[in-house]
């Protein structure tokens, strides 16, 4: 079986064919998909997506891009939402100063919030992270000092130093359709040495489609194509590569219940 982490299954992209893309996820082997929620107004959506469907979960957030909409969050907001037997995770939160759609210090204390729901929780903290390594890699060790929680770095883009430190919290690292690209030698280059029974992988859908599907909708049967690529850097099998990261997902998200019968 395959697990995608990461997906983005609620709005208008799918809007019009979403069973029909849940179908062929299934047909290609994936039998559980964590569904994200990048804005707290959009929590109650992003519910309905995971209970449309069976072993499919979500989480409860605000994106570092969406910190402007939710300035005065705190953990309380967040944690009023997980007692659903659907909400396994805390996020998609963290910071971006790519883009900078929200301010620093908003985004530094929407991150806080999170940060205190998952250690409140102990649900995993899925963190977004892009031009941050460094401030990322502080934040997380000065909080884990305070308290441990789970975390996992999706779509992993950054550094050989944040993998590193994050690893060494306990963190997983969850790869998405960029392993695949030709212009990611740098993030390639990670794998060998990232934890073994720590590594998740996502499509992180509709967006970054894996090769050989550039350029098209991404969906969540395209994480085939990401597992395939991780098994031929790590020299796995591809039922090992399946195994490795689907109980590596089942580890991290240990609230989400492993479906009865995997499919092959």
């Amino acid at each position: 079986m395959w697990v995608d982490s990461h997906v983005n299954l609620h709005g208008e992209k799918f809007a019009e064919d979403l069973p029909e893309v849940v179908t062929a996820a299934r047909e290609a082997g994936v039998g559980t998909m964590l569904t994200i929620c990048c804005k707290l107004a959009e929590f109650k959506e992003v519910l309905s997506v995971a209970e449309r469907f069976d072993d499919m979960y979500c989480s409860v957030g605000t994106h570092p891009h969406e910190a402007k909409h939710n300035p005065d969050i705190v953990a309380d907001d967040l944690l009023a939402h997980i007692d659903h037997p659907k909400v396994i995770g805390i996020g998609e939160t963290g910071l971006d100063f790519h883009y900078n759609y929200s301010d620093e210090d908003v985004q530094y204390a929407n991150f806080q919030a999170h940060i205190e729901a998952a250690r409140v929780s102990q649900l995993p903290l899925i963190i977004h992270s892009r031009n941050a390594d460094e401030k990322m890699a502080t934040i997380l060790e000065n909080e884990h000092a305070k308290g441990a929680f789970p975390l996992l770095l999706h779509c992993y883009t950054g550094g050989a130093d944040l993998a590193q430190r994050s690893a060494a919290l306990g963190g997983y690292i969850s790869l998405s359709g960029i392993l695949t690209f030709n212009s990611a030698k740098d993030i390639r280059a990670l794998v060998p040495g990232l934890p073994e029974d720590r590594i998740l992988i996502e499509t992180d859908c509709p967006y970054l489609a894996p090769v050989p599907y550039r350029g098209r909708r991404c969906e969540p049967h395209m994480v085939t194509e990401i597992g395939k690529k991780l098994a031929e850097i790590k020299g796995w099998s591809i039922a090992e590569t399946q195994a490795r990261t689907t109980d590596a997902f089942f580890r991290l998200f240990s609230k989400a219940k492993r479906p009865a019968v995997e499919a092959s």
